[in-house]
């Protein structure tokens, strides 16, 4: 008996420390997220991007990589946050319609604004689990750094598991005395946006990057997208911003350079969106109110929230009269509604798609119609092709390609070196579960996206091999006709087994003869 007991004593030792090491082993590489918020592809160059270029010259390249539509800043930074289409997190705009917040206009998005939708609707913000509550759930920590939104920053860790740094919000309240200590205010010895991104480079280095530091941190640059908003695509001011990020971006990689071999990161590189120029007038609210579809601006007939319409006690008629009014509107892109059925891929008004073709149907928070500006191939001065026809200098939210199609890039210890997946589709949703997937967590049920394993070496927690997906391309279209002629919209999309990305939709106005 005695000696039944010192086996079984080394026994519990001996499968204690190995499932230790096996915990340690599991964590041992922590992750880094680099969002450079409206990167198009075409910037990362040499000239302009020294450091992304040298970085994507070894790192594995998703060259077929999907923005989340709509092409906006906090559906994106929610989308990858959760692994979520905006169908399943539901935040659906970077403006959006919650009536229980206010039941005559829009809300912004922003920190203040966000905090009120689960107080007024009795629920969460985000009805999907995000990346910052699993890690929570295994007692790892993730931290944000963003230099952008208060909104596009909280969006990204809502539950405050670990912290969010951001020149104008920093939470928990009880880490802010601390931050504002040891890496101070943001400089106002440069331009602001430079400061901002310099400051949350500093504090990246000084509480992400760190030995103790969290298992996942996410750093957010808000340019080249807010220089190229102002002052358009290929600007010298948009020039100067992408040059000044990729420097801050150069800092974080020196500094992971000089890590030792036990502190080695897994490094992921998306953005939110590209861009196209605008050259449009007409605003969707305005247009209309003066076809008498929506009494005036503080009305509660019909709402607007960016490309969103949402007609009171949802009736048809004037559903059906407004998307007949949009088609004929050359300004006026792709139009989207609800399918009849669940899975349907064509809304049920005629000419439209279905919301759940873009995984856009949320089951509470969805209106009755989505619009997308019209967009074409055409250059601006600079050269840089892809126009459309909203308001403003330059932009996205659209259905382009030249908005919805991106650039993923990764490297690290689980990542192959010089690998592309070309031949594959990924999104932005697809960043999550592959983050997961690294640490052998598991990927909640709420989750849309996939683990991206044709980049990802055979880290410790993979599952067994699996077959070769099914990946095709195809048109999914409608058409309505009018006295006028005919409008029809077709959406190309890359089918991956049972998943979806959408490429881009396009419409065709044929006058009648």
């Amino acid at each position: 008996m005695i000696l039944l007991g010192l086996l079984s004593s080394v026994f519990t030792a001996v499968n204690g420390q190995d499932t230790t090491s096996r915990v340690n082993h599991r964590f041992r590489f922590k992750t880094l997220i680099v969002f450079f918020d409206g990167l198009r592809p075409d910037y990362i160059t040499e000239a302009q991007m020294p450091n992304l270029f040298a970085f994507k010259k070894a790192a594995a390249w998703g060259k077929h990589h999907h923005s989340v539509f709509p092409t906006v800043t906090r559906v994106n930074s929610a989308s990858y946050a959760t692994g979520a289409y905006p169908g399943t997190h539901g935040l659906l705009g970077n403006s959006i319609y919650i009536p229980e917040v206010a039941a005559n206009k829009a809300i912004g998005t922003s920190h203040s604004d966000l905090s009120k939708i689960p107080g007024a609707t009795s629920g969460p913000l985000l009805t999907a689990k995000s990346l910052g509550e699993v890690l929570a759930d295994a007692g790892q920590r993730m931290m944000v750094f963003s230099s952008g939104t208060t909104g596009q920053a909280f969006l990204q860790n809502h539950t405050v598991n670990g912290a969010v740094v951001n020149p104008d919000l920093i939470l928990p309240e009880a880490f802010k005395a601390q931050v504002l200590k040891e890496i101070g205010e943001v400089s106002k010895a440069e331009p602001e946006d430079n400061g901002r991104h310099k400051w949350i480079t500093d504090a990246l280095l000084k509480y992400g990057l760190v030995k103790n530091g969290p298992l996942v941190s996410a750093i957010w640059f808000s340019d080249p997208d807010g220089a190229a908003h102002e002052h358009g695509i290929g600007s010298q001011q948009a020039v100067d911003a992408i040059r000044y990020v990729d420097g801050q971006f150069g800092r974080i990689m020196a500094a992971l350079k000089d890590k030792g071999p036990d502190e080695q990161y897994n490094v992921i590189i998306s953005t939110d969106h590209g861009f196209v120029t605008h050259t449009g007038k007409q605003g969707l609210a305005d247009f209309l109110i003066k076809r008498g579809f929506k009494k005036d601006k503080d009305s509660d007939d019909v709402v607007v929230a960016e490309g969103a319409i949402y007609v009171k006690n949802h009736e048809a008629k004037t559903i059906k009269s407004i998307v007949a009014a949009l088609h004929q509107e050359e300004w006026v892109g792709a139009v989207f509604t609800k399918g009849r059925n669940k899975g349907d891929m064509r809304g049920w008004v005629k000419g439209t798609l279905s919301f759940d073709a873009i995984h856009y149907n949320h089951p509470e928070r969805t209106g009755d119609i989505l619009v997308a500006p019209d967009w074409n191939d055409a250059k601006n001065d600079k050269g840089y092709a892809g126009t459309d026809y909203s308001g403003g200098v330059a932009g996205h939210g659209g259905s382009s390609p030249y908005e919805i199609n991106i650039a993923l890039l990764a490297a690290g210890p689980y990542i192959r070196k010089g690998v592309d997946s070309t031949a594959l589709p990924t999104s932005n949703v697809d960043i999550m579960p592959s983050v997961l997937a690294i640490y052998g967590l598991p990927v909640p049920a709420s989750a849309d996206g996939r683990v991206v394993y044709e980049i990802f070496q055979d880290f410790p927690y993979r599952v067994m091999k699996r077959p070769a997906p099914r990946f095709r391309k195809r048109i999914v279209s409608a058409e309505a006709r009018y006295s006028w002629g005919t409008y029809r919209l077709s959406a190309e999309i890359s089918q991956l087994d049972s998943r979806r990305y959408v490429n881009y939709a396009k419409t065709q106005r044929t006058p009648a003869h």
